[in-house]
C-alpha cells in the first residue's frame, strides 16, 4: 500500500495529536530552579508571570504562588540539584486544575544540625500545601523525588 492508498484516518490522527501537543504546550511550563541565593523569590515571579498570561483568577494565582514558594523552598533546602518547576493545566472530569511540580535530585545527606534555622519559621510548608491543594503527592524516580500539588480553579 502506498501513501497515496492509505485511509485519511492516520492523517486525521496525526493533526489531531499535533495540535493536542500545541494546545498542551500553551498551558505547560518548565522553570529551572538554579540552586542560589534569591532562587525561590525569581521562580515565584516568573510564575506569577505565566500564571498572569494564562490569564488565571488572582484567587488561585495566590494559592498557587503560595506552593510554588512551599515547594521549591523544599527542594533547595532539603534535596540536591537539579531541581526543575512546571506548571501545567490538567483537564478531568471534575473541570480544570493547575498542577505544580518541583521535581529535584533527591534527598540531600544530613550534615549536621541546621544552623541559624528557626524552627518556628520553618517545617509547616507540607502542611501548607495540604491544606491549599485539592490533590497533593510525591513521585520517586530514578532521577529524584517529584512533590506535585493540584489546584482546582475557581
Amino acid at each position: 500500500m502506498t501513501a497515496l492508498d492509505r485511509p485519511y484516518a492516520p492523517l486525521g490522527e496525526t493533526m489531531a495529536a499535533q495540535l493536542k501537543t500545541l494546545v498542551q504546550a500553551a498551558y505547560e511550563h518548565v522553570c529551572p530552579v538554579p540552586p542560589v541565593a534569591g532562587a525561590v523569590s525569581a521562580v515565584r515571579r516568573r510564575a506569577a508571570a505565566v500564571l498572569a498570561d494564562w490569564s488565571v483568577c488572582p484567587h488561585l494565582v495566590e494559592d498557587a504562588l503560595l506552593v510554588v514558594s512551599e515547594l521549591v523552598t523544599n527542594a533547595l533546602v532539603h534535596a540536591r540539584p537539579p531541581a526543575v518547576l512546571r506548571l501545567s493545566w490538567v483537564r478531568g472530569d471534575g473541570g480544570s486544575s493547575l498542577r505544580v511540580e518541583v521535581t529535584d535530585g533527591g534527598p540531600a545527606l544530613p550534615v549536621g544540625p541546621c544552623l541559624g534555622v528557626d524552627p518556628d519559621e520553618h517545617g509547616r510548608g507540607e502542611t501548607i500545601v495540604h491544606a491549599l491543594a485539592t490533590r497533593h503527592g510525591i513521585r520517586t524516580h530514578l532521577d529524584g523525588v517529584t512533590r506535585w500539588a493540584e489546584l482546582g480553579a475557581h
